[in-house]
């Protein structure tokens, strides 16, 4: 059998996106809520907000290696399996690329060590102004990533020349059609997505009674949180469709699964899309609810998939489920919101252990949710790699072949299987051990760690007689 390398190298990068993306889509999230735990432990000098903000910043250190260890290697990727799309669009995206690394990287490395090691060695507003520049830092880095990714989807403020992109404004380039919406419908995923972590985590010590006190106050603030953010990112979301639909009407008609151009479209809940025949079979929908979302008018028109040419369509069923996935994980967490609300009310948000064991089951729910969302994304842009101008053919690397895009498939699929097993072996280690005490007041003899994963580290080992004090 003739391997493909055009498949094999969407396989690879398909792959080492979606294992990437779940990390700083937390790591962002999480990096903001340890810098207001700072905050408010510097302002009220509370122990149960210091307590939290020793602990999630563990956390945040492993999560963050993972993300590092896991993103260098896409770059790579461009140099070895897309070397013509890396040559026709260097005059932007090598720019941009650089710029996150220079204004977003450099500036996490330079506070990341003073807020993972500086505890009780620095000033405590020193401490706090390290973790605000974290927090900074992976705004920054999302901005120019997104922006690189949003003018892929919507290209703007540029002009072909021999095969090659050149920028014609900056402005609109990196500022392009879809990026405010993109950048904001991510930056409020990362805070569901760290608020449910937290939450949950809250969930599960309120379960086993540990540092009540602190994991009160971390789910009361995470309830919150998701009672305003998970009905604002539904809004948002809107918005973000109706753009697409003005940019990229193929991408939205394949996630409505609506094929022809037509009035009065209804909002599929089930259906088996037939790429080959161009219909849909087994349809169950609720009538005229897609063109009214989509048009704001119930009898508004919603372009088919067929106006798009058969070798230029994504692949339909992929992007159809992908996005039910994504919006009945949405409602779920709205759903979760409301029911923290409801308990609130009755007092009963700290004590329902049913409500509790929802919670934890939750913490998977907004990293699915992300996944399924770039899915939709990415494979709704197919078959272009810049939109209605470069494929995915043509930005192939000539000498690539099936051989050498599967080997270095299953070598990434290898490594980064081990490296997952190793985050969450250190991420199970640190949520088990909890919140304990840091080791230089416990222990007479200052701890200084030498790499960044030994920040997550503990001292304890799970019979030591200080680790089960601390935790009861």
């Amino acid at each position: 059998m003739e391997l493909d390398p055009l498949l094999l190298s969407r396989l690879q990068f398909a792959f080492v996106v979606s294992f990437h993306a779940i990390f700083p889509v937390f790591t962002i999230g999480l990096a903001s809520y340890i810098a207001v735990l700072h905050g408010l432990f510097y302002t009220t000098k509370n122990e149960a907000w210091d307590r939290l903000a020793l602990f999630w910043t563990k956390v945040f250190a492993v999560v963050f290696g993972m993300g590092v260890v896991s993103g260098i290697v896409m770059s790579f990727q461009f140099g070895t399996n897309w070397s013509n799309f890396s040559q026709a669009t260097s005059n932007f995206l090598g720019p941009v690329l650089s710029y996150e690394v220079v204004t977003a990287f450099f500036l996490e490395a330079a506070f990341l060590g003073v807020l993972l090691f500086g505890r009780h060695k620095v000033p405590e507003g020193v401490h706090l102004f390290a973790a605000i520049m974290v927090a900074v830092g992976t705004f920054i880095s999302s901005f120019w990533i997104l922006s690189a990714n949003s003018w892929m989807q919507t290209p703007a403020g540029f002009e072909v020349i021999d095969g090659r992109f050149h920028i014609t404004s900056w402005m609109e380039a990196i500022f392009n059609p879809s990026f405010w919406y993109r950048f904001v419908h991510m930056g409020m995923a990362s805070f569901l997505t760290g608020g449910f972590v937290v939450a949950g985590v809250s969930a599960w010590f309120l379960l086993r009674q540990r540092d009540v006190e602190a994991n009160k106050k971390a789910l009361s603030m995470c309830l919150w949180l998701l009672l305003f953010l998970a009905p604002a990112q539904a809004v948002v979301g809107d918005f973000h469709g109706l753009n697409t639909l003005e940019h990229q009407p193929t991408k939205v008609a394949a996630m409505e699964g609506n094929w022809e151009t037509q009035s009065n479209v209804p909002l599929l809940l089930f259906a088996i899309p037939d790429q080959d025949a161009q219909t849909n079979h087994f349809e169950i929908g609720i009538p005229s609810l897609a063109s009214l979302i989509l048009t704001h008018h119930a009898d508004g028109v919603v372009p088919g998939i067929t106006e798009a040419a058969p070798d230029e369509q994504p692949p339909v069923a992929i992007v159809f489920w992908s996005f039910r996935i994504m919006v009945a994980l949405g409602f779920a967490m709205i759903g979760v919101a409301i029911g923290g609300l409801i308990l609130r009310r009755r007092g009963r948000v700290y004590e329902n252990p049913m409500f509790l064991k929802v919670l934890v089951a939750m913490i998977v729910s907004p990293f699915l949710a992300v996944l399924a969302g770039w899915i939709v994304t990415e494979s709704g842009r197919a078959p272009w790699l810049v939109y209605g101008v470069m494929t995915h053919a043509q930005g192939l690397t000539p000498s690539l072949t099936g051989g050498m895009a599967l080997f270095t498939l299953i070598g990434y699929i290898a490594v980064y299987s081990v490296v997952f097993c190793v985050g969450v072996y250190y991420l199970t280690r640190v949520v088990r051990n909890g919140m304990l005490e840091d080791p230089e007041e416990t222990h007479g003899e200052v701890e200084r760690p030498k790499r960044p994963l030994s920040a997550a580290h503990t001292p304890f080992d799970d019979n030591d007689s200080d680790m089960q004090g601390a935790r009861s």
